[in-house]
């Protein structure tokens, strides 16, 4: 799906520029700059931030099986 049609990004590309460690995006304009463009009209901020937390979540999610967290054990499905 294309994100920014100022820059033709696609949340493919967002999410391929999230990569482990140092070099990894931490702000809408750091994604920008690892897809070697800048941002124009601004729109797609909110949606490449919301890219990037559900990316950042996933990371760092607990394996299937885990009693650490309520999200292992259905409480989010349960508040639906």
């Amino acid at each position: 799906m294309i994100v920014c049609s100022c820059n033709v990004l696609s949340d493919g590309a967002i999410k391929a520029c999230l990569k482990d460690g140092g070099e990894c995006p931490r702000s809408v304009r750091e994604v920008y700059s690892c897809l070697g463009c800048s941002p124009k009209c601004g729109r797609c901020a909110n949606t490449i931030r919301a890219i990037m937390e559900e990316a950042f979540a996933a990371a760092v999610a607990c394996p299937p099986g885990c009693d650490c967290c309520a999200a292992s054990i259905g409480i989010e499905a349960m508040a639906e």
